[in-house]
Parts: C-alpha cells; structure tokens; sequence
C-alpha cells in the first residue's frame, strides 16, 4: 500500500467516527431523544473496538514493512485524535442525562 492510501484510510476513519459523534451529541442535545444517547454509547465501544483494530493493524504492518513503519506511526496518531473528542463527549453526555 503507498503513503496517501494508508493516510487517507486513516483520515477516512478519524472522520467517519469524529461526524458519528458528533451527529449522536448533538442530536441528543437537540431534541433530547434518548436514542442518540443509546447510539452514541454503542458509537463509543464499537468506535473503539474498530479504531483499535485499526491501529493494531496499521502498527503491524508497518512493523512487517519497515519501510512504511513511519507513515503508518503517522495515520495511527491521525487516528487517536479521537480519542480525546471521546472522552470529552462521553463525560458530556453522562452529564446531560444526569448520570
């Protein structure tokens, strides 16, 4: 795989989940139906469970080809630039239902 496959892969997930997160927040504040709530909690343990799987694999693959070990260092940080947007929106979210 090149350079721009393997960041685009990256930037195509970090999206797909940062606009999933924030449809759910935003969703939820806006008309307070509780399924926003429920999808976003089920966003975060699948989010993570795929993102994390991601990563694993993007770091193997670059640990089996050393060549392309940087470039996939580089896409699994693009990816962790949820994670703190996670955090952030789980601590809001369990504030808005009073949790």
């Amino acid at each position: 795989m090149d350079n721009k496959k393997i960041i685009s892969l990256a930037k195509i997930f970090f999206w797909v989940s940062f606009i999933l997160g924030n449809i759910c927040l935003f969703g939820y504040i806006i008309s307070k139906n509780d399924v926003f709530a429920l999808t976003g909690y089920f966003l975060l343990l699948i989010g993570t469970v795929i993102n994390l799987m991601l990563v694993i694999g993007l770091i193997a693959y670059g640990l089996a080809n050393n060549a392309q070990l940087k470039i996939c260092m580089k896409a699994s940080a693009i990816i962790c630039i949820n994670i703190p947007f996670a955090i952030l929106y789980y601590f809001i979210g369990m504030s808005l239902l009073n949790l």
